[in-house]
């Protein structure tokens, strides 16, 4: 397959997102964090629960790691790609992958 045929290929699926509107998120892996007031988050495109206790949460990504600090934090509701933690959130912090290619 030539290089530009591999291009076009990778480009088109954005160039419709684009015309079609479809946010980044919905269409790859990358992670969306919406968080309401200071007690209720949502994590949607989470991979997995690293460590879970009251008082810290670690969530792996396909970016990073996602750290969540609190009191009282619950995971409220959970499915394969959303998450919704509750508690009183005191401070949020992300640990990016670094690629070395």
């Amino acid at each position: 397959m030539s290089i530009s045929k591999k291009r076009k290929n990778k480009t088109m699926p954005n160039k419709i997102n684009r015309i079609l509107e479809i946010p980044q998120e919905v269409s790859s892996n990358i992670p969306k964090v919406t968080v309401i007031g200071f007690e209720k988050m949502l994590i949607e495109n989470y991979k997995a629960i690293l460590e879970y206790q009251d008082f810290y949460i670690r969530l792996s990504t396909n970016i990073g790691i996602l750290n969540i600090n609190g009191f009282e934090l619950n995971l409220e509701e959970m499915t394969t790609d959303d998450l919704l933690v509750t508690g009183k959130i005191d401070s949020i912090d992300f640990e990016s992958i670094e690629d070395n290619h």
